[in-house]
């Protein structure tokens, strides 16, 4: 049975961390998981805090690096008819793209896929492996993390009353390099991932790889990386997939 529930629908920043401090308080970025988890039963609320009609909480821009600030209450819909966006960062896009159906990505978002805390988070491998940050305001002021840190765990994250996730933080993307995420699901679309695979490789000289990280979704309470360049060496200066093709052996990541 579906709660009662207050709607709230702040239009600043600030008003969202006071009614978010509030006992009860759930923060909306899309509602696309929320609103479910609301109506089985699965969470408790007293006041759903709409998030969408907060400028800043709704726009995708560039920072002057050329990395790229996503508002945490940024539809995946907006993100995929952002020409740019979609050039630089297909995979993640493809990888946010597996989460429900079109109309429900005209709701969803980064943000919300985020910090929902779901293990099977389609969108959260790639955020990690792509070294993307999370910009965190709240009562104590502002601050950035990894959005590793995020997520503690099954419907958890390291938030605490007040604070709001308002941007991820992408950096620039290091020339030749590719990005990929994979799941297997008992069916083909629209179902939660039984494990998934993000993966993100940059070559270097002569085709080797330079740097790597590989990033795991439902294998465990979090999202976790498997392994990275600098903590794991025999990643970094391998051959690429095409020179192993032509040497006729395999490659892989252990």
């Amino acid at each position: 049975m579906m709660q009662d529930l207050t709607y709230q629908r702040p239009t600043t920043i600030a008003e969202a961390i006071r009614l978010a401090a509030s006992d009860g308080a759930r923060l909306l970025a899309g509602g696309t998981d929320l609103i479910p988890q609301v109506r089985e039963g699965r969470r408790t609320a007293r006041t759903a805090i709409d998030l969408k009609h907060i400028p800043e909480l709704t726009g995708v821009s560039r920072t002057p690096d050329g990395g790229w600030r996503i508002g945490a209450a940024a539809s995946i819909g907006a993100l995929g008819r952002h020409a740019e966006f979609v050039r630089e960062h297909v995979g993640l896009l493809a990888s946010a793209r597996l989460i429900g159906s079109l109309q429900i990505q005209n709701r969803a978002t980064l943000g919300g896929n985020l910090c929902n805390a779901a293990p099977s988070g389609d969108a959260v491998p790639l955020m990690i492996a792509l070294d993307a940050r999370a910009e965190i305001v709240g009562p104590a002021g502002t601050r950035t993390v990894s959005v590793a840190e995020i997520p503690s765990g099954p419907g958890r994250t390291s938030l605490v009353a007040g604070e709001i996730v308002t941007t991820i933080i992408l950096s620039p993307i290091p020339p030749r390099s590719a990005a990929h995420y994979l799941r297997f699901t008992p069916r083909r679309e629209m179902d939660i991932a039984v494990a998934g695979s993000g993966v993100v490789i940059s070559l270097g000289a002569g085709g080797r790889i330079a740097s790597a990280s590989v990033v795991l979704a439902s294998v465990g309470p979090t999202s976790s990386p498997a392994a990275r360049s600098r903590r794991a060496p025999p990643i970094s200066g391998s051959r690429s997939h095409e020179d192993h093709h032509r040497s006729g052996r395999k490659w892989g990541v252990a």
